[in-house]
């Protein structure tokens, strides 16, 4: 799972940048309007809004946002966004899975199918490379005083599949299933959790030459720029040396 925890460290740090934060927080708005209206404005009733809130402390969302973003989703007339998914090919064969929230489902679709064309890939039909991912719980957690030993021990029966620590940040990932039962150890562990996603992990990953990878994360770029993209999934292998030689 090493390739897919160096994966999400690239993205928390790219999230914790300025110029991604506005798009973080945009994401977690639209997160917050989803959730209550599936839910309801109740935090405690209300899973999927207790993880957006949690994921808005992560990245240091003012809490004037996030009352705001409960309040606009609670009115009648506030927008309707659908979840969309799409599915692709990028250089070296790569398999690319696009997860967006949108108000315009038209836009969103012309404008990724443009951005794979742009960017040397190619958009296929849904369900081409769905099988090749798994949806997984995934969570970024501080370390505190907790060792790796004992943070491990602490987890591992609430579910953790896997644990990896970085730079101060555990990666904990779980099955599907096991994603509320996580969430409410490490709400009694009282860590830190900097973010709580469902996230597609590839069950086997392709190793490509530099040029190709480099083809590959520009437009997983692009396609993160796009305010109606939440989320880039991709099987590709990102080993230290690939790492190294694009640095």
């Amino acid at each position: 799972m090493s390739g897919h925890s160096k994966w999400a460290t690239i993205k928390r740090k790219k999230a914790a940048t300025d110029a991604k934060r506005s798009k973080v927080f945009s994401k977690i708005v639209k997160e917050i309007n989803i959730a209550i209206k599936e839910g309801g404005p109740d935090e405690d009733a209300n899973s999927r809004l207790r993880t957006a809130i949690l994921n808005g402390k992560g990245v240091n969302m003012p809490k004037e946002i996030v009352n705001r973003a409960i309040s606009k989703a609670s009115e009648k007339d506030s927008a309707n966004y659908q979840e969309t998914t799409y599915e692709g090919y990028a250089a070296g064969g790569i398999a690319i899975f696009v997860e967006c929230t949108t108000d315009n489902i038209n836009r969103t679709v012309s404008n990724v199918r443009a951005t794979f064309g742009k960017q040397g890939g190619n958009m296929g039909v849904n369900g081409s490379i769905d099988y090749l991912f798994e949806r997984k719980g995934v969570f970024a957690v501080k370390q505190g005083e907790l060792s790796e030993d004992d943070f491990t021990m602490e987890v591992i029966d609430a579910g953790a599949e896997d644990v990896e620590l970085d730079e101060g940040v555990f990666t904990v990932t779980t099955a599907l299933e096991d994603y509320g039962k996580m969430q409410k150890q490490l709400e009694t562990l009282n860590l830190e959790v900097e973010s709580a996603e469902v996230e597609r992990i590839a069950g086997e990953l392709i190793e490509v030459d530099a040029e190709s990878a480099q083809k590959v994360l520009n437009l997983i770029d692009v396609l993160e720029e796009d305010d109606d993209v939440n989320n880039v999934f991709h099987n590709m292998d990102l080993s230290d040396e690939l790492m190294e030689s694009l640095s």
